[in-house]
């Protein structure tokens, strides 16, 4: 099986608990509109597009908004969200009995997994303390025309990874860091306990269930996206039609109102049994990485369950997942309670930081 494989950008997760400036600043430069000290959602709206942010689409308490040419509907390629659809699979089947939470990774895929990382448990990859190595290099724009159709197999692109590893692993355990491989992993696991494609059983799981019609993860030769969706551009270049992702690690198409679907049911508790819903806000007690900028300090903030503990400026948590393809930079943040949800869906257009937008955003829709 080919899997086509276009640059994953993490940036996005390791910024937004960076502390970069709101965007009341910026907005005001390119508006005669007073910046508000506590901009609505709306307000933030109001200033876009502009020259960092061509489109945007914000779906706050199941209410829609956008700015700039996209619709409320619109399609949009939602990266590394994909992670918490591939962690509730993985939950589900360890429900089931059918993978051990506490088990070797290894015990699963003795032909993918070096050696070196015998220890490594399932637990670990969900929760991003497994210490697998650095990702191999992915196509970029500067690979030349047609980088955004590059492909690599999971295997191979894990092999090739574990091929550049020059440092020792750490012990499983000990440290987070957010790292896109053990998504890989926790896929190729799924097919092999299952006989199936990690894209039925998304399908058969969680997609038929919850009735998210507008929700896909392609196939690996199908580049397109559903219409509408915004047409996206890299240095000029329309890369609308891209390469499907990193399969379950950044490989899926939805709408804001699916997404808001899925979140509502995973929080509620609709997708899991008791036992495995709490590890979708348990968060293991280590230390962050410190190359790993994603969490407040030197905490870890990432679940099991594959979500992040964000910190909005009020100093209160949500709960939410980030994600970026070429050309989108996408997330959904809630309360724990659901009190507060929202979904967004930006269209950067590379002459700077939205991540600032982004911010602002989240703590405009989820503020009490």
């Amino acid at each position: 099986m080919r899997i086509r494989l276009a640059v994953t950008t993490l940036t996005l997760a390791t910024a937004l608990t960076a502390g970069a400036v709101l965007p009341s600043v910026a907005a005001a430069s390119a508006s005669s509109t007073p910046a508000s000290a506590n901009p609505t959602v709306q307000d933030i709206l109001d200033h876009l597009p502009d020259d960092i942010v061509a489109g945007a689409l914000i779906r706050q308490d199941g209410v829609g908004a956008t700015a700039g040419p996209i619709s409320a509907d619109a399609h949009f390629r939602i990266g590394s969200v994909t992670k918490a659809f591939t962690s509730t699979v993985v939950l589900q089947l360890v429900a089931e009995h059918r993978i051990g939470l506490d088990a070797p990774a290894r015990r699963y895929l003795p032909e993918v997994l070096p050696k070196a990382y015998h220890r490594v448990t399932v637990r670990q990859l969900l929760d991003h303390t497994s210490g697998l190595p650095k990702p191999a290099p992915t196509p970029g724009p500067a690979d030349g025309p047609g980088w955004q159709l590059k492909s690599v197999t999971p295997e191979d692109f894990l092999r090739d990874s574990f091929a550049e590893a020059t440092d020792a692993p750490p012990a499983p355990g000990s440290v987070q860091q957010y790292n896109g491989l053990n998504s890989f992993v926790l896929g190729l696991i799924v097919e092999k306990v299952t006989g199936h494609s990690f894209a039925d059983e998304l399908e058969r799981r969680i997609i038929r269930p919850l009735r998210l019609r507008h929700t896909s993860l392609p196939a690996p030769d199908d580049p397109t996206i559903p219409s509408p969706h915004a047409q996206v551009y890299v240095d000029g270049q329309d890369v609308t039609e891209q390469s499907p992702y990193p399969w379950a690690e950044g490989g899926m198409i939805s709408t804001a109102a699916d997404q808001d679907r899925f979140i509502t049911a995973l929080f509620r508790g609709r997708l899991l049994p008791p036992a495995q819903q709490r590890l979708v806000f348990a968060v293991p007690r280590v230390k962050s990485a410190a190359t790993n900028t994603n969490c407040f300090g030197r905490t870890a903030c990432y679940s099991i369950g594959g979500l992040m503990r964000y910190r909005l400026s009020s100093g209160e948590y949500v709960w939410g997942k980030t994600g970026s393809r070429p050309g989108w930079d996408n997330g959904f943040f809630a309360t724990h309670d659901l009190g507060h949800r929202m979904v967004y869906s930006l269209n950067p257009t590379g002459a700077g930081n939205d991540l600032p937008y982004i911010k602002a955003l989240v703590d405009a829709a989820l503020a009490d």
